[in-house]
């Protein structure tokens, strides 16, 4: 039976998970600011008309908009997008301009820029550390409890009580990191390393694909390799040691997406896959209804996904303003301004294509264009 959450747990869902993030992400880039000196113009907490705020007596206009979904820090000389210096700028007093963002050393604006998606890993390590201490490392070790009959397991001859020692040449060293490099790679043939009664054995396997239904109705294609773990060992977790698990975690997640999004590069996995904010929406409603556990766990992955994404060295994004100040560190010289001007509207275009197609792929898992094409028939 599907369960869907109401339209109105939704919309406090995904308020209660993009707003937050999105708010600590500019308040890292703000306060790395502070530490340097520069003057921040504004900071806003929400999007849309000012319906509230106050101005703090070093010059900041602290704004609440009426959709409080994140915000955004202006630094003072921030004039436009790719941050060069203007006219504008130059014509400011010497006090003036040595408190904007431009009139800091290139480290330091890298620093700046990249405060933002560090908050997030750290928010997502901070949640997966508690999640540590409070139930433990469960490790289960890469040996196989069972093997379904007719699997791809079956088919290769692997067989119960033997060893996974790699998959596709990469290193396994417990059950979740074959799950975890399986479930992204449906259909394709991987070699399969392993220990049989202390010998090693290869054997070459295709990976099934199996379509998953969760309660809500939704469908996910995953990789299925046919073997079922053994025992289970799970082991308390100490104050000093969940961080380094809440790290490893982290790692492994982006690790994940980074090769999925390699997989959508390469065509070997559809951009029909990719989802944007309808479906983290939908996907926030989910996990709150299932639970705080649930829900505080989406908002460490979604959390992780913002560091990440901002990272990617895209014009427009953190990464691409990092991108730039590498090259400037290099050449001892900032990128000529209209380079840089190309290269942002290159990025801005390219944003916008990509919110158009996940926006068309939310819409379609919404049924939206099934109910179309029954009303055009």
């Amino acid at each position: 039976m599907i369960e869907a959450p109401g339209i109105l747990l939704t919309i406090v869902a995904f308020v209660c998970v993009i707003g937050p993030l999105v708010f600590v992400h500019e308040m890292g880039h703000y306060l790395a600011g502070r530490l340097f000196g520069v003057k921040a113009d504004a900071f806003a907490v929400g999007f849309g008309r000012e319906i509230a705020g106050f101005t703090d007596r070093r010059g900041t206009r602290w704004k609440f908009g009426w959709l409080p979904l994140g915000g955004y820090v202006k630094f003072a000389g921030d004039m436009n997008p790719a941050g060069q210096p203007s006219a504008e700028w130059l014509a400011l007093p010497a006090a003036e301009r040595s408190q904007t963002f431009q009139a800091k050393t290139v480290w330091q604006r890298a620093i700046i820029v990249a405060a933002g998606p560090v908050v997030n890993f750290v928010v997502a390590i901070l949640i997966l550390g508690g999640f540590a201490l409070a139930y433990g490392d469960a490790r289960i070790p890469p040996v196989v409890g069972a093997v379904s009959p007719g699997s791809a397991a079956a088919v290769a001859g692997i067989r119960e009580g033997d060893t996974i020692v790699a998959l596709g040449g990469r290193q396994v060293d417990s059950f979740d990191d074959m799950v975890r490099y399986v479930r992204i790679r449906a259909g394709e043939r991987v070699r399969v390393d392993l220990r049989r009664d202390g010998a090693p054995l290869s054997r070459d396997a295709v990976i099934a694909t199996d379509v998953q239904r969760d309660r809500f109705g939704n469908e996910y294609r995953m990789g299925r390799l046919g073997v079922a773990a053994g025992s289970i060992v799970v082991e308390p977790v100490g104050l000093l040691e969940a961080p380094g698990i809440a790290v490893r975690r982290t790692g492994e997640i982006v690790q994940m997406m980074v090769e999925t999004m390699a997989q959508v590069i390469s065509g070997r996995r559809s951009v029909k896959e990719l989802g944007g904010p309808l479906s983290i929406a939908r996907v926030s409603g989910e996990q709150l209804s299932l639970g705080p556990q649930a829900f505080v766990f989406l908002i460490a992955l979604v959390s992780i996904n913002l560091g990440f994404i901002n990272l990617l060295p895209v014009p427009m994004l953190d990464g691409g303003h990092l991108l730039f100040y590498g090259i400037e560190a290099v050449r001892r010289r900032p990128v000529e301004p209209h380079v840089q001007e190309w290269a942002y509207r290159g990025g801005l275009a390219a944003i916008l294509a990509l919110m158009l197609i996940v926006t068309f792929n939310d819409l379609g898992s919404f049924g939206l264009w099934t109910k179309l094409a029954g009303l055009i028939g």
